[in-house]
This record gives structure tokens, sequence and C-alpha cells, in this order.
């Protein structure tokens, strides 16, 4: 059953024309998608916010360990 589930996707998509250019842009749209908000919302807090490793440890291991009220 899993062979046949299989064989019916590998075909279709190796009979794909006009789908296999809508996958190569569904596919680099996100890639782009993910890149820019990568780089722009969401920037790397630690390395920003602290100077060596050893405060960035203290920090996560502070916020990982200390209750919320």
């Amino acid at each position: 059953m899993l062979r046949r589930i299989f064989l019916f996707y590998y075909e279709g998509f190796k009979e794909m024309t006009v789908g296999k250019t809508l996958w190569v842009i569904i596919l680099l749209k996100v890639a782009i998608m993910f890149l820019v908000l990568k780089l722009f919302f969401f920037p790397n807090f630690l390395k920003t916010n602290f100077e060596s490793e050893g405060e960035r440890v203290e920090y996560i291991i502070r916020e990982l360990t200390t209750p919320v009220k």
C-alpha cells in the first residue's frame, strides 16, 4: 500500500509541466520570506545584549528556571 501511494505521487510529480514551475515559485517565495523575517524581525537577541558566552548562559538559565508569577 505504501508503495502504491509513493508511486502515485512520484508519477504525478514526474508528469507535471506547469506544476513544477509553480512549485519552484512557491519554494522561492517561502525561502525569501524566511530570510526577510529572520534578518529584519528576529535579530540575534543574545549576541546584541550580552558580550560573553557566560553572560548568555546565565541569562538563559535564569529565564528558564525563574517561575512565572
